[in-house]
């Protein structure tokens, strides 16, 4: 095999692990090339968090089976191929490697039993210590910069496949995270994202025993940094001295994403998510009160097992409280392995699709009304493109805010740069303006 495609589904920690893949290839002297019909070798990185997610990954294989017998090979890897591991062979009989995010650094030897006639072979171990291998990644962005400091998770949400799929929480060790963060500012990159399934629950292995706090206090630190995020939080972990962290160094983004999935007492219960509202809204009034003026954002699921109407209207209520600047919604969906599978008083999808579509139309409002106080303000923004389209450039606030601008003829900018924005326009889900002079 000479080349390869790979297709990558789901969270932020997925696009890390394909640049992971795309390094451990790539080093293998295969090329990467921008369709399957020019591959010999396809990959689906996939996420199993929802059963949607899962289907459109059948979907593309089987769009290709015909292909099979023509020297391709089809390879399932991520949450997707460690949740059904060898039964992916029984519903994809065409694939040929099943292959976990934790056994990435074994694909070299598992290609080769590929090459020498094996019809089937898997990866599916959660190794600790090779889960953090990063000597091989190739990172295409080159501004930007992805750091898993821990993978796996000890919650037992009883909606989630995390568990199954990724393990036990494995943290890495703070002295491996820091020189790894100082590489990549050498190299000239001026944002890092730490990423976790729960990113605050980071516990430094080594004898220097950080938390998150210490270990975002000393990242935002390295030279030549100028943004640090990290994602996803867990609220029963996060503790206030994370925001203090935030409030003394700009270089940390005022930007949180801290998913609640409920505003119902009774709902945070039946999902096991260790936590209660009132528990909730004291970390947010926590970043409230910060004079960052923090981002916050969240992921939010309707329709989970025996949620009522009255239930439902407490998460309506929550979007009032908190006024999230952006969330990502979901319709409950029931994945294998987890306890929600055996509760009763399942919804509908068409009751389901109407909560959600009654929460989207309401956050839409908040977006814009929040979006719209900030027409006038100056923000600092991260080039990421130019749209040739409408001829605007694509910026990023520190706050996560995508803001689009426009700036003279004769300015030379280019990607990665830094530039002051007057904000003149506001949409729900963006920011217009122009570039200060």
């Amino acid at each position: 095999m000479k080349t390869f495609y790979i297709e990558t589904f789901g969270c932020q920690m997925n696009a890390h692990d394909s640049e992971k893949v795309i390094g451990t290839l790539v080093g293998q002297g295969l090329s990467q090339v921008e369709t399957p019909e020019h591959a010999e070798l396809v990959l689906y990185n996939t996420c199993s968090i929802r059963d949607k997610a899962e289907q459109k990954v059948f979907h593309r294989l089987q769009q290709f089976k015909r292909e099979a017998g023509k020297g391709k090979v089809f390879g399932v890897l991520g949450c997707v191929a460690q949740q059904e591991g060898e039964r992916i062979f029984d519903r994809a009989p065409h694939v040929s490697l099943v292959c976990g995010s934790a056994s990435y650094t074994k694909l070299p030897e598992l290609l080769v039993q590929i090459g020498s006639g094996s019809k089937r072979v898997t990866g599916l171990s959660l190794d600790t210590e090779e889960t953090f291998e990063t000597s091989f990644t190739r990172r295409d962005n080159p501004h930007r910069a992805y750091i898993t400091i821990i993978e796996g998770c000890d919650k037992s949400c009883a909606y989630c496949v995390v568990p199954f799929t990724r393990g036990p929480e494995r943290s890495r060790t703070s002295d491996s995270i820091l020189r790894e963060a100082r590489e990549l500012a050498d190299m000239g990159y001026s944002e890092i994202q730490l990423l976790g399934q729960n990113v605050n629950s980071y516990q430094d292995p080594s004898p220097a025993g950080w938390d998150f706090a210490r270990l975002l206090r000393e990242v935002g630190a390295v030279s030549g940094l100028r943004r640090v995020r990290f994602t996803t939080s867990h609220p029963r972990d996060f503790v206030k001295d994370i925001i203090d962290a935030i409030d003394e160094n700009p270089v940390l983004c005022n930007h949180v994403h801290l998913p609640v999935q409920a505003g119902s007492d009774k709902v945070l219960t039946g999902m096991q998510r260790l936590y209660t509202r009132d528990d909730y809204m004291r970390r947010i009034e926590w970043m409230k009160n910060s004079p960052r003026n923090i981002s916050i954002t969240t992921d939010i699921i309707v329709g989970f097992p025996g949620e009522t109407e009255q239930d439902f209207e407490a998460t309506l209520r929550l979007l009032d409280d908190v006024e999230y600047d952006s969330l990502f919604s979901f319709k409950y969906s029931p994945r294998p392995n987890t306890a929600a599978l055996g509760l009763a008083d399942a919804l509908d999808e068409v009751e389901k699709g109407r909560r959600l579509s009654i929460l989207q139309e309401k956050q839409r409002g908040i977006q814009l009304r929040k979006n719209s106080e900030l027409i006038g303000n100056v923000e600092e923004v991260m080039i990421e493109g130019f749209n040739k389209a409408t001829l605007q450039w694509i910026g990023r606030t520190s706050q996560n805010r995508t803001l689009n601008f426009v700036a003279p003829e004769t300015a030379p900018l280019q990607t990665g740069q830094y530039h002051q924005v007057l904000v003149t326009r506001a949409g729900p889900n963006s920011l217009v303006g122009e570039m200060v002079h």
